[in-house]
């Protein structure tokens, strides 16, 4: 498959994206098991089909992550792809998570290994994953900004950070985009970090555009393998996924009536809140990338998109997007 996907820049001085990323954390693991083969062809269908950025994390099975895409894109022109790679999530062999280091000398370290597992010279989007709590945001992008003037990063960017964080970050050095969730069922961006953002002329990769499942069509915990952290997530627990599913049928309504799927319409609103948002495809198979890429060339009209606004408005999904314990290290949940 072959096309051309519209193009999108990343913040005033950031890097031209394609309409739709992909984001490959679902084939390590994190949703149960991927098919190795299959992730390849889903990364290699995705590049022809011109998606340009691919977004990984080190963390991502423990570095299984970045090596499958150094593998994937092998023998693949290098500047038809932008990596965006986050990075401090510290964990112990069994997985458990340790928290996160965001230091100086930890900012570089990771660099060195990410480097290595994906077989490149140069990371194009470079993030922390989270704010570290214990290390100034101007000490971790400081130590960044060494890296961009050292050649081995090309532009920098946050993950789910505060418009506080994000003013004391762009004061450092220019940040090209915000990763953050944002979708239908998760619009608290909206209040106060989208605008900083657009003042600060910082971009948005949102993933999570499909709610992990929820808007494409995940309508029981028994559709979860084992080891998928979606069981205990709040949003698909006891009664919150019911209610959250009920919400969902105007969207359907609208899906039937553009002969689209919910989880396209789903992507054409997040395509139609600015140019200056790009969502993540989350996948590991190509018949999902399939679907998402039918989204660009979906026009929602006024009525629909003020529908969709009014059923979705901020704060009606039940259930937070995170346990209590994943919350507690947002800093963009403090606004």
């Amino acid at each position: 498959m072959a096309g051309v996907l519209r193009m999108r820049r990343l913040g005033i001085a950031g890097p031209v994206a394609s309409a739709v990323g992909l984001g490959c954390m679902a084939m390590s693991g994190v949703y149960g098991q991927a098919i190795h083969e299959e992730s390849l062809a889903t990364i290699h269908e995705a590049v022809d089909a011109g998606i340009n950025l691919i977004d990984t994390g080190d963390f991502y099975g423990m570095g299984h992550n970045e090596m499958l895409i150094g593998e994937a894109l092998r023998g693949i022109d290098r500047d038809r792809v932008l990596l965006s790679v986050k990075f401090g999530a510290q964990r112990d062999p069994a997985g458990a998570w340790l928290g996160f280091d965001a230091s100086p000398a930890a900012v570089k370290t990771a660099l060195a290994y990410s480097l290595k597992r994906l077989g490149t010279d140069y990371i194009d989007i470079y993030r922390p994953a989270r704010l570290d709590p214990r290390v100034p945001i101007e000490d971790t992008i400081g130590a960044m900004a060494d890296l961009v003037r050292s050649g081995w990063v090309r532009h920098i960017g946050l993950s789910e950070v505060g418009s506080e964080t994000l003013r004391r970050a762009a004061a450092i050095h220019p940040v090209c985009d915000l990763q953050i969730e944002y979708s239908l069922l998760s619009r608290d961006i909206e209040a106060s970090i989208l605008p900083t953002c657009r003042e600060l002329g910082i971009g948005i990769t949102a993933y999570g555009v499909l709610s992990r499942g929820l808007i494409g069509g995940i309508h029981q915990l028994s559709a979860f393998a084992e080891g998928d952290w979606r069981r205990s997530a709040p949003r698909f627990s006891g009664s919150n996924l019911e209610q959250n599913l009920r919400l969902l049928q105007p969207l359907h309504e609208i899906a039937a009536r553009h002969d689209a799927s919910a989880a396209q319409v789903a992507f054409a609103w997040v395509m139609h809140q600015g140019e200056d948002i790009v969502p993540l495809l989350g996948s590991s198979r190509r018949v999902t990338l399939r679907d998402a890429l039918r989204a660009p060339q979906l026009s929602l009209d006024a009525a629909e998109l003020k529908r969709l606004d009014m059923v979705f408005a901020p704060g009606v999904a039940a259930g937070e997007r995170y346990a209590a314990p994943q919350l507690a290290h947002l800093d963009s949940a403090r606004g």
